[in-house]
């Protein structure tokens, strides 16, 4: 569990990180340099969780030897099924990452929803529901990893 107290706001308990795949941690497919790393020393604390539609049938082989579960989505409403996953594993203990719109709804439900700007872009919606918008995983999964960052980010 990750426990961070945010000067004069919130007081985090994170228990899961609950991140999309293609346009949030790898691009066309490919997982980008430095984040399985990072994941590895994550696992340590926090629960890891992918769900994505997997469009380019690559996020097994990306992920084969870090300590993460994966769910795969149908076509369809995948924006409620984010949600509704994010809902199932305790909403208020949950930080999710994401970047398309089918990530909006599960970023504005978790206790701490990071937007992921990178090359595909980000949805308004999400870019709205989020609480911190960062330009790539890797300073998304360095938040995590130095939560004083959060602190100075969120402070009020």
């Amino acid at each position: 569990m990750l426990e961070i107290k945010i000067p004069g706001g919130e007081e985090f308990r994170l228990e899961n990180l609950v991140m999309d795949f293609n346009g949030t941690m790898a691009i066309d497919g490919i997982l980008l340099p430095g984040v399985k790393r990072r994941l590895d020393t994550l696992a340590k604390d926090l629960k890891l969780h992918v769900i994505t539609a997997d469009t380019f049938g690559r996020v097994k082989g990306a992920l084969k030897d870090t300590p993460c579960h994966i769910t795969i989505l149908p076509e369809g409403d995948q924006d409620t099924a984010k949600l509704e996953f994010v809902k199932s594993l305790g909403a208020d203990h949950v930080v999710a990452f994401g970047n398309g719109r089918n990530d909006a709804l599960m970023l504005e439900a978790a206790a701490l929803g990071v937007a992921v700007l990178m090359n595909e872009g980000i949805a308004r919606e999400t870019l709205f529901a989020a609480n911190i918008v960062v330009p790539n995983i890797i300073d998304a999964l360095d938040l995590l990893l130095n939560p004083l960052r959060l602190k100075a980010t969120l402070r009020r």
